[in-house]
């Protein structure tokens, strides 16, 4: 995981993680060549032959592995982006292996020192000054390498403070939280030539990481955690960002302003900006070769009453429309993610497993019931997280990514559906799923998307993730076949009028209810559904043709928003 990190991240923050590794790593290989060395020097210097040296030896080598493995066990600890109850157990390992061999020490040392008072050397030299000598000089060593390890101080011990004034010389350090998808401060207002320092704390429930403009940056940090930037003299504006895709265009941003300079802060970019497609999607095009629709072919909900599911947070580039390629963050590879289907009193454990290497993901199911704070938490990358819920009622219910901005990665692919049988739902010919939303073309988290998605002004609409997809494969049955249509709008914004060309609706049920049953008086048109609300709706086939299906919102239909049922004779 840790290498997947690395090689996602650009060159300087590589390096400036890895100048933040170097310290504990560094403090762990002197500890296990000092007590190596001390191991063998100490019954050299204060033994009295080569039995008394070996007994010596041999009380200095009690515990050697488990004291070995605690103290490589902290420095793995303390070494990695883990929470801060890792780093705290770290510690203590760390400092039980240095206790223990310090003990042993001790006691070595009031040995040598009982028989050098009662025996003296026999060729009349004393031995105090080498024995006390000794003992001076491993004090002395162990309390070098504590002092370099608080020089190397990996959690930013700077003073908030620091020195005040203004003008080259002068050193400013700024204390800067990363709270609530915001920087703090926004602005920092410094005289041209202060040498700036940013003691970075992330207070907010996920990670975050702080990268400025033409300078450094810091690793990800997980809750609590902390980090010092040193920026050097400051002699022109600069931004800091977090560099994780949407952050910054969701706000998370600072201005670094220099007195006297003109101009606001500098408006460069951390990321390229991909132009989203050049003008409107041409759905008449050729999807590329080997391209298939995605099946919107509902399968049987299984058998049993308890359903076990492993999603996995991903990013992947698919084909959205005809010829268009875009990066998405999806569930399971696809969005929308897999449809779950089940029965009403059922049971679904679902896993879900971020393989996501710099974002933290979480999973909101519509269709449970239960306390979001710990069931729909973010989960940072190379973590798992168990959500089991019963789905006590029947419905048409979105599932969606629960971390913030939640409308990006709903925007970027984070949703899916699930489907709950009502209690004696009777068999038709085909069942079909179609997810309606929105579709965002451009780099994933960008200003220009971003802007986009705010101004609801996307690319398309599609069915099922795909613009026009069911146009080039139309789905398929026979004349007089039933057929029904679950329906799930997930936006983020826009809902859907689901309408069937040449056919009546002789079925409807929309949130839970029957609006419409076989044997009615009336007939409907539509499915309404305003966003993340589900339902379907049922209807025969007359005679063979080709019948379009679209949201009977315009602009939807006429940017991707429909598709072909083609029936045969």
């Amino acid at each position: 995981m840790d290498l997947v990190l690395v090689a996602a991240r650009p060159l300087t923050e590589v390096r400036d993680g890895l100048r933040s590794l170097v310290p504990v790593l560094l403090v762990g290989l002197v500890a296990q060549v000092l007590v190596g060395a001390l191991t063998y020097l100490l019954p050299l210097v204060l033994a009295g032959g080569p039995k008394d040296r070996a007994a010596l030896r041999a009380v200095l080598e009690r515990g050697w592995v488990p004291r070995l493995v605690a103290l490589n066990l902290g420095v793995v600890l303390l070494a990695l982006p883990l929470p801060d109850l890792a780093g705290t157990a770290g510690i203590l390992a760390a400092g039980a292996a240095g206790v223990a061999f310090l003990a042993l020490v001790v006691r070595v040392l009031v040995h040598s020192g009982r028989g050098l008072l009662r025996n003296g050397d026999k060729d009349g030299v004393s031995r105090r000054p080498v024995l006390w000598g000794t003992a001076a000089g491993a004090v002395l060593t162990v309390l070098a390498v504590l002092v370099a390890n608080s020089g190397g101080d990996t959690s930013g011990g700077l003073s908030a403070a620091g020195t005040t004034g203004a003008g080259t010389g002068t050193t400013r350090t700024v204390a800067v939280t990363l709270v609530d998808m915001r920087i703090r401060p926004a602005r920092i207002q410094v005289t041209a030539g202060t040498d700036l320092r940013l003691k970075v704390t992330n207070t907010d429930a996920q990670r975050h990481d702080l990268k400025v403009q033409d300078g450094p940056a810091t690793p990800m940090l997980a809750h609590g955690h902390t980090r010092v930037l040193d920026l050097g003299p400051v002699t022109e504006n600069r931004t800091a960002w977090c560099t994780l895709p949407g952050h910054r265009a969701a706000g998370m941003s600072m201005d670094i302003v220099v007195t006297g300079t003109t101009g606001g802060a500098s408006t460069h970019d951390g990321h390229s900006m991909t132009a989203a497609t050049g003008g409107a999607l041409d759905l008449s095009a050729d999807f590329t070769q080997g391209w298939t629709a995605r099946t919107a072919d509902l399968a049987p909900a299984p058998g049993g009453t308890v359903h076990s599911v492993e999603l996995h947070a991903v990013r992947r580039t698919v084909e959205v429309a005809p010829g268009v390629k875009q990066r998405m963050w999806t569930f399971g590879g696809t969005a929308p993610g897999p449809t779950l289907h089940g029965r009403a009193g059922d049971v679904f454990e679902v896993t879900l497993v971020n393989d996501d290497p710099t974002m933290g993901h979480g999973i909101d199911f519509h269709a449970g019931s239960l306390a979001p704070d710990g069931a729909m938490r973010t989960i940072p990358p190379g973590k798992r997280l168990v959500y089991r819920f019963r789905a006590e009622r029947a419905g048409a219910w979105l599932y969606h990514c629960s971390t913030a901005p939640m409308l990006q990665h709903l925007g970027n692919g984070m949703y899916g559906a699930v489907v709950i049988d009502p209690p004696g739902l009777p068999k038709v010919d085909h069942e079909y799923v179609l997810v309606s939303s929105e579709l965002y073309l451009g780099t994933p988290g960008s200003a220009a998307q971003v802007a986009k998605m705010r101004q609801d002004t996307p690319d398309a609409w599609v069915f099922n993730g795909v613009a026009a997809q069911y146009a080039k494969q139309p789905l398929k049955l026979k004349a007089g076949e039933r057929a029904r249509f679950w329906v799930v709008a997930a936006g983020p914004s826009d809902g859907i009028s689901f309408h069937v060309v040449g056919t009546v609706f002789d079925t409807v049920y929309k949130e839970g209810a029957y609006l419409l049953k076989p044997g009615d008086a009336g007939g409907s048109q539509v499915l309404d559904l305003a966003v993340a609300q589900g339902g379907f709706v049922e209807t025969a086939f007359p005679a063979a043709g080709r019948y379009s299906f679209v949201d009977h919102d315009m602009r939807h239909a006429e940017a991707g928003a429909m598709g072909m049922v083609e029936v045969s004779g």
